[in-house]
């Protein structure tokens, strides 16, 4: 368990996040609760939460926090990597799918009090690198890839999760079949399906959906996965109210350190909602790379 008692903490906030909700005033709320010393960031354009983590760690802060959605907690997190100084996450965004994950409350309040919770804990979470890009969630090229690029800033800020929705049924206008060369730990394999995933959390977000329950962030490993079902039957799947074990059944799978991908036709890769560049990529696990407050067991 940690008993911390934090005295200089920055937060990190992306006023551009999914949801319309007050901010600074219960931040304010909390923080003077416990006498705590804090500033605030604001992130303007990607790569801003990566480079403004890096400043605050510079500047002597011993907790870093962050207020948005999951590519922004990927970028203030990637700036913690190799540190020892803990993020804190506040749900801000759309989906809040790291959020879900590590059960931290969905409600701002809530979350900021946690930093000061007696029986709160700090876990050490992997992240998946590709060049100098990371990833907390996953990463993926084929269908995932093309939902994400399709899912605009403005959709998101007019319909929230219908957004990906509409993506969706864009996407399935124009599925693509692609062959995959995949080298795993050393082992070569090809393959053919719709989409490619290499996971690090087994999350899907809202109502307790998991890609694989063996999918795990702080295993040390990522789980690739070829989705080679029709697209369009996995929306069927969906729309029934997800049938897990034939989603399931419609994924190969495979853990790994390291993956290398090339694919026939080149495909654009996509890690935690920001597009990274296009195939032929690798991949490898960062074991541990950052700590974040989460409950302790009797939170849960």
């Amino acid at each position: 368990m940690a008993n911390h008692r934090y005295r200089s903490l920055e937060v990190i906030i992306n006023p551009a996040a999914g949801v319309d909700e007050p901010i600074l005033k219960p931040l304010n709320t909390v923080f003077q609760r416990h006498g705590v010393d804090w500033d605030v960031s604001i992130t303007k354009r990607a790569g801003d939460g990566r480079r403004l983590a890096r400043r605050a760690i510079e500047r002597g802060a011993d907790l870093v926090a962050v207020y948005g959605g999951d590519g922004t907690v990927m970028e203030v997190a990637s700036g913690l990597v190799g540190t020892d100084v803990p993020l804190a996450i506040l749900p801000g965004g759309t989906g809040n799918v790291v959020a879900v994950e590590l059960n931290i409350p969905r409600e701002l309040e809530q979350a900021a009090e946690l930093i000061f919770q007696p029986g709160h804990r700090l876990r050490r979470v992997d992240m998946g690198q590709i060049g100098e890009h990371y990833f907390m969630l996953r990463a993926s090229v084929g269908f995932e890839a093309a939902v994400v690029r399709k899912t605009t800033r403005d959709l998101k800020d007019r319909f929230g999760l219908l957004a990906y929705g509409f993506a969706v049924l864009e996407a399935l206008s124009e599925p693509v079949h692609a062959h995959y060369q995949l080298v795993i730990d050393g082992q070569e394999i090809e393959t053919e399906g719709f989409s490619l995933l290499i996971a690090n959390v087994g999350s899907l977000g809202r109502l307790n959906l998991v890609l694989n329950s063996s999918v795990k962030p702080d295993d040390g490993l990522l789980d690739v996965m070829m989705l080679n079902t029709r697209p369009e039957t996995l929306v069927s799947i969906a729309a029934s109210v997800i049938q897990l074990d034939n989603f399931t059944a419609a994924l190969q799978h495979w853990q790994a350190r390291e993956v290398s991908v090339r694919s026939r036709p080149q495909q654009q890769v996509q890690g935690d909602g920001e597009l990274f560049g296009d195939t032929p990529f690798t991949a490898r696990v960062v074991p541990g790379a950052v700590q974040v407050i989460v409950p302790g067991p009797a939170a849960r």
